[in-house]
């Protein structure tokens, strides 16, 4: 705004609006909205955001409609740092706002504050799915989900259990892929595994080099010993 004004030879805001009224203009929402760009230099990314020297702006608008739209939009409803951490800003007293406004909803998950939508029924699905999620992980939408989360987890545990050592490797390295960043920690900790063999089962699909048939390479292990016939005694 102050570079704004200096350019048109101003002292108030009012002139610089009036100025840049007949614009397809942005206002940052990082900064208290004190940066401005023309929309077609915006390039926004998938999730609707854009930023130029640090300074953040949304499709969405303010910093307020875009942490509705994001919680709107998510399966799973959001924890405020995992917000102020996507969207770059102070996220805490726009969620009050929001909250108290009734425009969102809030609801205690492990000890921690989830915001999910005002939409009754899109929030009960929401926090199912996060919930879903915190004992599962390898689960991320689990609106649709015929039984509890329990049942859910011994259900894949117990498949977990029937795989051999390069199959349990390669299923935990295949949904760490899933997870993205940090996945091998995450199915490291849910299957009882260390996390270098989820990294080294997710390297191998991506590298394919699968050994099929057998856990071990052809000819690995102990040697096959050939077994004489018992021979009587005199």
């Amino acid at each position: 705004m102050p570079e704004l004004k200096s350019a048109l030879g101003t002292t108030t805001d009012l002139t610089v609006f009036r100025k840049l009224k007949p614009l397809d203009y942005l206002s940052s929402y990082t900064h208290r909205g004190r940066y401005y760009a023309l929309r077609e230099t915006a390039r926004f990314d998938d999730a609707g955001l854009w930023s130029h020297d640090a300074v953040w702006f949304s499709r969405y608008g303010t910093l307020v409609a875009t942490i509705q739209t994001f919680v709107n939009q998510s399966r799973r409803g959001w924890f405020a740092d995992e917000l102020a951490d996507t969207l770059h800003a102070e996220v805490h007293d726009p969620l009050h706002d929001l909250v108290r406004a009734g425009r969102l909803r809030r609801s205690e998950v492990a000890g921690r504050f989830l915001y999910t939508s005002a939409n009754s029924r899109q929030s009960r699905d929401q926090l199912r799915t996060r919930q879903t999620a915190q004992s599962v992980p390898l689960v991320t939408d689990a609106s649709a989900l015929q039984v509890s989360p329990d049942e859910l987890k011994a259900a894949i545990l117990l498949f977990y259990s029937l795989l051999d050592e390069q199959q349990r490797r390669l299923f935990a390295g295949l949904e760490s892929m899933k997870l993205g960043h940090g996945g091998d920690t995450v199915l490291a900790e849910f299957l009882g595994l260390d996390p270098h063999t989820v990294a080294r089962g997710r390297q191998q699909l991506l590298d394919q080099q699968v050994t099929t048939g057998h856990t071990r390479r052809s000819g690995g292990g102990r040697k096959l010993v050939e077994k004489k016939p018992p021979t009587s005694s005199p």
